[in-house]
């Protein structure tokens, strides 16, 4: 467990997936609700973030959820998965950072950075020396703060949304 101010860091079990599942897609649907349709949205959503769909991520042995909680409270959840790289990551023995959320009440309190710190500490814990992500390439908020935390950009990939073709950004760091 790692602790950053008062958010703490946790790794998440069995029980933690129906928490996954509607923090999953409510932090999903505030960040990018907005700027997709509902079709959309309520497609990938299903698709995602369903008990199920967690539940079988959770199954997945390269497959590690954190959970930010705050006094108890959960506000954040990143999921690492060692799996497959695309042929953009230039360095070996990468792991990806599939995802980060805040709630949106705790956006720029501190919980995006506490979850990248423990990620970034147990990547290099499990032996990876590179870690990766897809991000929009319309979130430059997102964007900004991956800068600040190390991640180049390498390349882009196809993100299927409902049906909307996506590009996402590859970017990667060193550990």
């Amino acid at each position: 467990m790692a602790v950053f101010e008062e958010i703490s860091i946790r790794q998440a079990a069995a029980v933690d997936v129906a928490l996954l599942s509607s923090l999953g897609a409510q932090t999903f649907s505030d960040t990018f609700g907005p700027d997709n349709t509902p079709e959309d949205m309520a497609a990938y959503l299903a698709a995602s973030f369903s008990p199920a769909q967690i539940a079988s991520e959770f199954a997945d042995p390269g497959t590690t959820f954190l959970i930010a909680e705050l006094h108890g409270e959960p506000v954040g959840y990143a999921k690492l998965f060692s799996g497959g790289t695309p042929p953009e990551i230039t360095e070996p023995n990468a792991v990806e950072l599939v995802r980060i959320y805040s709630t949106r009440a705790y956006l720029g309190r501190g919980v995006g950075s506490a979850l990248m710190q423990a990620c970034l500490h147990l990547a290099a814990d499990l032996g990876f020396v590179t870690i990766w992500l897809g991000v929009w390439e319309r979130n430059l908020t997102a964007q900004s703060f991956y800068r600040k935390w190390g991640f180049a950009v390498t390349g882009a990939h196809p993100f299927l949304l409902g049906s909307d073709l996506q590009t996402d950004l590859i970017m990667q760091r060193s550990l």
